[in-house]
């Protein structure tokens, strides 16, 4: 987790970065390390975890992270959950949950990390939270104090979809 939390700093740091921070590890060796790249790559699926995921499976030459954990300073949104599942990660350790942070990236979501792993069609993925909770946290409460700029479409507010 300090290795994400590293990760994290430098995504701050980064024009175009974002503060928070995923390794991928195998066999207790780091495969990657990186942060959030969204408006880096303009792209909105590169959160530090999918960024994670396409440079390990780079890495590895392989499609499948099986027996891999990965790290991430934040409990991961429902997208990065769906992506460790197809990608098959074996164990998500995280630092910062949703009721650390709400305010910065989880005011108008409901749905919850342990949620998809619970309904989804893998029951051997091990999810761990609140590892170092209080640094993974601060990067987001500097955020919340000191925004920097418009929110991105999944950060504004939503309403109920009416079907």
């Amino acid at each position: 987790m300090r290795i994400a939390l590293e990760q994290a700093s430098l995504g701050a740091q980064t024009p175009g970065g974002a503060e928070v921070g995923a390794v991928l590890v195998k066999g207790g060796n780091v495969v990657c390390g990186t942060f959030n790249q969204g408006n880096m790559q303009n792209d909105p699926t590169a959160h530090a975890e999918i960024v994670a995921i396409r440079k390990g499976c780079e890495e590895l030459q392989s499609m499948t992270l099986e027996e891999c954990t990965l790290y991430c300073t934040l409990q991961p949104c429902g997208m990065c959950t769906m992506a460790c599942l197809w990608a098959g990660v074996s164990r998500i350790v995280y630092g910062a949950g949703r009721g650390d942070v709400n305010a910065v990236y989880f005011e108008t979501r409901h749905a919850n990390t342990v949620d998809f792993i619970r309904d989804a069609f893998r029951n051997d993925l091990q999810v761990e939270g609140g590892v170092l909770n209080d640094e993974c946290a601060a990067l987001y409460q500097a955020k919340a104090e000191k925004p920097d700029g418009p929110l991105d479409p999944a950060h504004k507010p939503t309403k109920r979809p009416s079907f």
